[in-house]
């Protein structure tokens, strides 16, 4: 018997016939001798529609206001789910995210979670119940309602795999896991039997949009395995971890996952997959003064209006060894912020000018393979330059090689580099079932 935690995200549960089938599915668990803890989402469009009725009735809703309106679609979910559940023959308890004591700060709208206090539902489990919990929020200390913000019902499943001990935690969408490149763009990418989490933490944090950044991070550090599937096939999907699988799960994951990591069951690909972002910005700070400390003074100036740094370039023309050129990137949406920032900085680092391209696209090459086999730098650049794609910048981690290309290339340089390192698969392995990858 195993401790499985599963999450369905909104393309899951869109409407009634999917709450069934998804019903069926926690039935058929619960029924093979498994405990099963469930997150859920809002249905569908629920928290869009939630949003735009909050904009018809209020120009600056108050933030502690919509976190009780935002939460509310979650809520409907989980009691309707119990409700099909029940239906099946299986006794199912639904739980708000304060009453599966999870803890938050007070940060309306993208609060951080403080604690963990399962105490209701590690008891509905041991009763033989299945317990299904509202993702994408918590309580404060305050005892008021707060939601986690972007990939909260991620978020929330690997807490409560974490806290209660799971041997998996299931994040169901609607494709089959995750894939060597995004299959809109590859179509014959290939399906990913196993990664690391170091590897998907790479890749989440460069692009890859099925698990959220921050779900990554929590599972990492507790040591959560996770299994990505669709809610949609009976699939194996995709198993993330640094160790095998619970022998209780054989049959729910990949034969690969059986096995330990390190054992080499088979030459693995240098490469494990490709992530792409095009939502950066490029922003140059040209001729500052090539001294110590302005480099720090102008990312300071940069965080202090909560923008985050991704890749950083700093070269010194050889008109003027005094002067200095400074270029990173950064999340679109944080861009205007921070060149505000800087113009009202300029008199104190002592710049020329502010050169700003939000043109531009990132690709970036991840596997574990790249640390012991040399030439992957060399491959890439030979696929790019034969596809006639011009590099901006790069920027390399032990398992990750990165390259900004124009905005306009990105498609044609992520197939190229796709194919060149023979990651294209036989056949069509990818399905989107729901339309919308989460």
């Amino acid at each position: 018997m195993a401790l499985i935690v599963q999450k369905y995200g909104g393309s899951s549960v869109a409407d009634t016939a999917a709450m069934k089938r998804v019903a069926r599915r926690i039935a058929d668990t619960h029924n093979a001798g498994h405990q099963v803890v469930v997150v859920v989402s809002a249905m569908g469009d629920t928290t869009d529609d939630l949003l735009d009725a909050a904009a018809e009735l209020s120009s600056e809703p108050p933030e502690r206001e919509m976190d009780i309106l935002l939460s509310a679609g979650e809520r409907i979910s989980m009691a309707l789910l119990a409700m099909a559940v029940g239906e099946l023959g299986v006794e199912a308890r639904a739980y708000t995210g304060a009453q599966a004591g999870i803890r938050t700060d007070s940060h309306f709208g993208a609060a951080q979670i403080i604690g963990m206090v399962p105490e209701r539902v590690a008891r509905a489990v041991r009763d033989g119940q299945v317990a299904i919990v509202a993702g994408f929020q918590g309580v404060s200390k305050d005892e008021d309602v707060t939601t986690l913000g972007r990939g909260g019902s991620d978020t929330t499943a690997v807490a409560l795999a974490a806290a209660l001990g799971a041997d998996v935690c299931e994040i169901y969408t609607d494709v089959d896991g995750l894939f060597s490149a995004d299959p809109r763009i590859v179509p014959k990418a290939h399906r990913l039997r196993t990664l690391t989490q170091e590897e998907t933490l790479e890749m989440a944090a460069h692009g890859a949009k099925i698990l959220h950044l921050r779900a990554v991070e929590f599972a990492r550090r507790y040591g959560v395995p996770l299994h990505v599937r669709s809610s949609f096939s009976e699939k194996n999907g995709t198993w993330i971890s640094d160790a095998p699988a619970h022998p209780d799960l054989k049959g729910l994951v990949p034969d690969a996952a059986l096995a330990h990591p390190e054992e080499p069951t088979m030459e693995k690909p240098i490469i494990s997959g490709i992530a792409h972002d095009r939502s950066q910005d490029k922003i140059t700070v040209t001729n500052v003064p090539n001294n110590p400390g302005v480099a720090a003074r102008v990312f300071a100036v940069v965080a202090e209006v909560g923008a985050n740094i991704d890749m950083i370039v700093q070269n010194i023309p050889v008109s003027d060894p005094t002067k200095a050129n400074i270029t990173f990137t950064l999340p679109e949406d944080h861009a205007r912020a921070a060149l505000d920032a800087l113009g009202e900085a300029r008199a104190e680092i002592g710049y020329d000018e502010l050169r700003y391209n939000p043109d531009i696209g990132k690709l970036s090459l991840i596997g574990v393979g790249m640390r012991t086999n040399p030439g992957v730098s060399a491959r890439l650049f030979s696929a790019l330059s034969n596809a006639g794609i011009n590099i901006d910048l790069i920027s390399t981690s032990e398992i990750r090689l990165s390259v900004v290309t124009r905005l306009e290339d990105l498609d044609r340089a992520v197939q190229a580099v796709h194919t060149a390192f023979g990651l294209d698969a036989s056949e069509t392995e990818a399905v989107v079932y729901g339309g919308t990858g989460r």
